[in-house]
Order: structure tokens, then C-alpha cells, then sequence
């Protein structure tokens, strides 16, 4: 069965253009499209869809006002905000995520053939892998989970050298996770640096540092070209930029911002920043991998625990996509597999009090 997908936005030019690419796929079936958030809400009712692409800015009624008309005419269908690059639609679009959007998309700012290609590349990946995944959350939390490994006595350390370093890889889902995390974590683990890559467009990495900031009570920044790390403070990824970290002859670390190719199709990825957090921290590096889609990280594990750092990554039926995540659990190099809600205390068991 294809994915049943119904797109909203004012725009019928963009309606069109993402009907025919999205029709292209065998696997996604559009089902209906509007121009406004009130023809949303019928049609979610009448067709029950399995996505809905969400405008933000539309006449009569704007997305974020019909989100919870949506969520509350289909409650199975999984939400994806789409808006154009701004301060503020980036803002509302990580509003909507605790709202109960799923996930969120940059239209193009250009109509360039790469970026529109990206673009359709992105939403198609995302849909079919939301699709696939849209299991009911109870009837998810009833499976057996697929891959186990020995629990941790309270109050052991991750590593007998101690953790000196947390890092976060994280996709669709994450910043849903990232804020619950943060928000469990305040006081704690203070004594080490947190280094978060998301997979983000730019704009929405700035914000969504404010936001664990502010929720968190540490400082959270967005990483920047020789910003030097301090321990108790979060570094997030720019978006459409790797982040990498150097230790200087002085001791310090400082963060490296480049723009070299993607990785995993991923600009930030994972795996540069891992691999060279792994070399400056080596068995004092904790990585979490939360909810995903793909492997990005992956390859950073393996080198994380080359080193004799330790590894954490959130169930699948915690995870809205379970697929880094699961990478890493497949290749058996995870000390702890912890539902989401588990992870904080877990961290403070094994990181925080073991310093």
C-alpha cells in the first residue's frame, strides 16, 4: 500500500510541483490538496491520510491554527510543517514540533535544479520513511525490542576513566527529544561539554539553541568558526555546516565550522564531528544517538568505541523513525538501548555523579 499523503499550501504552483514529483514515486499516492488550512481540516477528516505536508503562512487559516484542528480530525496522520527559510517561520516551525508536528522542511529559497532536487529528495525520504513507521506509539511500546544489552549497575561510571564529553546525533524526531532531554538534564552535567549535531537547515539550529537554553538553564550556543569550548556549556551544529572540534596546543578546544561535501547526504552530519571529538576526548567520549532516520553516526560510533568511548541510543519504540538509532544498535556497539524518557536520568546516573 503507498503512502497517503495530502498537501496544504496557499500556492497552487507549489501544490503542483510537489504533486508531480511526489506522484513519480510508486510508493506515495496524493491524495488531496488544499489552500488553506480550513480546506485542511475537511479534507483530513473525510480522507484520514497518512502525511499531511503543512504551509505555514496561508489566508484564512495559517498552519500553526490548524494543527490542532488536524491532529484532532486525524489523529493517525503524521504532520510535516514546509515553509520558506525565515527567523520566524523557523521559529513556528519548531513551535508546531511540540504541537505535535512530527518534522519540518526548508522549501527552496531558490529555484535552482540541485536545491529543487534536493528539496523533493528530502520530503520524499521523509514521507516514506514517516509512512513506514507509523505504527501506533501503544502498539509499538507492546513489541519485543529487537536488540538488548546488559543493564548498567546504578551508579557504575559509562567508563572507569570517567566522561569528559557528551555528544548528541539526532534527525527527525530530535528536536522533539533534544527538548525533553535538556529539560530533564537542568543542573546537571555540568562539568562536561555537549556537543549536538541535528539535522537542521540554517536558522532553525540558532533557534533551537535559544530554546535548550532557555529550557535548560546552561548556556547553548550554535557552534561558530573558533568559538573556544567550555565545559557545562552545549554546542549545536550549524545548519548546513559540519561541526569538528580541535584541541590546541594550549589544551583548549575550539570548534571548527566547514562545508565540505555531506555525509549520509547530511550538511551537518554526524560522523566528522565524531570523529574528531573522538580523537581530542578518546575513552572519555559518551555518544547518544537519538531517533533518526538513516545511519548518520554510525561510522563515528565505530570510531567512538575504537577509542573507548561508550555509546547510548534510544529504543525504537520510543523513536519517532528508528534508524540511527538502530545503526548503531545493529553493530552491537551500544552500552545502554533506554527509552527517551529514561535517557536524563541515565546520564546522571552514569556521567554526572560518576565525576
Amino acid at each position: 500500500m503507498p503512502v497517503t499523503v495530502l498537501l496544504v499550501d496557499d500556492s497552487a504552483v507549489i501544490r503542483g510541483l510537489m504533486d508531480k514529483a511526489l506522484s513519480a514515486n510508486p510508493d506515495i499516492a496524493i491524495v488531496g490538496s488544499a489552500a488553506n488550512g480550513s480546506m485542511a481540516v475537511s479534507l483530513a477528516q473525510e480522507l484520514k491520510p497518512d502525511i499531511i505536508i503543512l504551509d505555514i503562512e496561508m489566508p484564512v487559516m495559517d498552519g500553526i491554527t490548524a494543527l490542532p484542528e488536524l491532529i484532532k480530525s486525524s489523529p493517525r496522520s503524521r504532520i510535516i510543517m514546509a515553509s520558506t527559510l525565515t527567523a520566524r517561520n523557523a521559529s513556528i516551525s519548531l513551535q508546531a514540533l511540540s504541537l505535535g508536528a512530527i518534522d519540518y522542511l526548508a522549501k527552496p529559497s531558490a529555484k535552482t535544479g540541485d536545491e529543487v532536487s534536493s528539496f523533493y529528495r528530502e520530503l520524499t525520504g521523509k514521507i516514506l520513511a514517516l509512512g513506514k513507521s507509523a505504527t501506533p506509539a501503544a502498539a509499538r511500546t507492546k513489541q519485543k525490542p529487537s536488540f538488548n544489552v546488559p543493564p548498567l549497575t546504578i551508579g557504575t561510571p559509562l567508563n572507569a576513566a570517567g566522561i569528559a564529553a557528551l555528544a548528541i546525533a539526532s534527525s527527525t524526531g530530535g528536536p522533539q527529544a533534544l527538548m525533553g532531554l535538556f529539560e530533564k538534564l537542568n543542573g546537571h552535567l555540568l562539568n562536561i561539554p555537549v556537543f549536538i549535531t541535528q539535522h537542521m537547515p540554517p536558522t532553525f539550529t540558532a533557534i533551537m539553541a535559544e530554546q535548550l537554553s532557555r529550557i535548560s538553564g546552561r548556556p547553548c550556543r550554535e557552534a561558530a568558526e573558533g568559538m573556544t569550548v567550555i565545559p557545562g556549556e552545549a554546542y549545536v551544529a550549524a545548519g548546513d555546516y559540519h561541526m569538528l572540534a580541535e584541541k590546541q596546543a594550549n589544551g583548549k578546544v575550539v570548534l571548527h565550522t566547514r562545508q565540505d561535501p555531506p555525509e549520509n547526504f547530511c550538511r551537518p552530519s554526524a560522523d566528522p564531528m565524531l570523529r574528531s571529538l573522538s580523537t581530542i576526548y578518546t575513552n572519555q567520549l559518551a555518544l547518544l544517538v537519538l531517533t533518526g532516520m538513516g545511519q548518520d553516526g554510525l561510522e563515528g560510533a565505530k570510531r567512538v568505541v575504537e577509542n573507548g568511548g561508550s555509546v547510548i541510543a534510544q529504543d525504537e519504540a520510543s523513536c519517532v523513525i528508528y534508524g540511527m538509532p538502530k545503526a548503531v544498535a545493529e553493530q552491537q556497539l551500544c552500552k545502554a538501548i533506554l527509552p527517551l524518557p529514561e535517557i536524563a536520568g541515565f546520564l546522571i546516573r552514569h556521567i554526572d555523579k560518576g565525576r
